[in-house]
């Protein structure tokens, strides 16, 4: 039996479904992995760790966005202007995950808002003066690695991966 033809995806959307479905959950399972390695595991991460996450949070709604005109019947340029745009944040995310690893290998200097932890202070009173002077963990030192890579290490590697889904999915079918 066939489907209903309302609810057939035609060919050349599915083949840009696959790819959008598999960048976005590949986005997701990362993002939630460094998520539970902070709320599960107790890695406090450091302010280079919160900013190679930003764009999986920009590529999430992006890749659902890919997905959900993948399914529609809009043009197919649509959802390969979206895979493209995916790609081009998981590269970004690549190049902040080598520059971390970078930092951590001693191979260049990190930015200076990237200290040493701090203590918080057991003193009620001053907690709120705390919340200004105290930072999270050098970006210096990995807090974990894992056959050799640290979080970065693996981010870059993550991101890389991703990215050749979406540009496959973006550039896929286009030289027919």
């Amino acid at each position: 039996m066939s489907a209903p033809a309302a609810l057939s995806i035609p060919a050349r959307s599915a083949r840009l479904l696959v790819p959008a479905v598999l960048v976005t959950l590949g986005m997701a399972a990362t993002i939630g992995t460094a998520l539970g390695f902070e709320h599960l595991g107790g890695y406090i991460p450091c302010a280079l760790c919160l900013m190679q996450r930003e764009p999986y949070y920009f590529g999430l709604p992006v890749g659902l966005a890919a997905i959900i005109t993948a399914g529609l019947r809009l043009p197919p340029a649509v959802p390969r202007l979206l895979l493209g745009l995916v790609a081009i944040l998981m590269l970004v995310g690549a190049g902040m995950g080598v520059y971390h690893a970078g930092v951590e290998w001693h191979f260049w200097a990190g930015p200076e808002s990237c200290g040493g932890a701090q203590g918080v202070s057991a003193n009620v009173n001053d907690l709120l003066s705390d919340l200004n002077t105290k930072h999270g963990p050098s970006c210096t030192d990995a807090a974990l690695r894992v056959l050799g890579l640290s979080f970065a290490g693996w981010n870059v590697i993550a991101s890389v991966i991703l990215a050749g889904i979406a540009l496959k999915g973006a550039l896929g079918g286009l030289r027919r």
